[in-house]
């Protein structure tokens, strides 16, 4: 059994937060969901980003997610995994410091790092893609680019993982079994 951490925001996308952790926890891992500014029993908007032929995602409201653990107190040296979930969140929580300290931790230690279509952003914001092959959803290479990462285009169907060393990414929602199996490989 593995301690993971999640982080969350107000409209993390909702597959892409509840999903992964319900899988996780299935699997017998412990999942800690942290946003700053929150504490144990609080929860975060989400919201459902679809792919209906649109130009780009359609975007519902979602359901209300679980913050299980205080941002404030949290120390990623306790973790052995980072949950980095997509939606509109990673925007702005890559505008957080204290976000970017945990997620520079978990890449610095070598610790497996899982960010799905927007989340990402955070890695690019953290510095931490030098020289690292990222997948994320089409919107976000521009970021990976300029952060240093070499952007690794999905498959058609948006279901595609790729794996660089202890970093796994992937597109969106429809990728979650390749995503997520990868990603418990490394954990082993």
């Amino acid at each position: 059994m593995k301690k993971i951490l999640m982080l969350v925001g107000d409209f993390v996308e909702d597959y892409e937060a509840m999903v992964p952790y319900q899988i996780l926890l299935c699997a017998g891992h412990s999942v800690d969901t942290v946003c700053p500014g929150k504490s144990a029993g609080d929860t975060v908007a989400t919201a459902i980003h679809d792919f209906e032929g649109h130009q780009t995602y359609s975007e519902k409201p979602g359901h209300r997610f679980a913050v299980t653990a205080d941002f404030a107190s949290t120390d990623p040296a306790g973790y052995d995994a980072l949950v980095i979930p997509g939606g509109r969140a990673p925007e702005y929580l890559r505008l957080n410091e204290e976000v970017l300290a945990m997620v520079r931790h978990f890449a610095s230690a070598k610790k497996p790092i899982a960010a799905i279509c927007h989340g990402p952003q955070i890695l690019a914001a953290a510095g931490v893609l030098n020289d690292r092959h990222c997948s994320c959803y089409p919107a976000v290479a521009p970021e990976i680019k300029a952060g240093g990462g070499t952007y690794v285009e999905p498959a058609a169907t948006m279901d595609s993982a790729h794996v660089d060393g202890n970093l796994v990414t992937a597109p969106a929602w429809p990728a979650h079994p390749a995503w997520m199996r990868e990603f418990m490989r490394v954990l082993g």
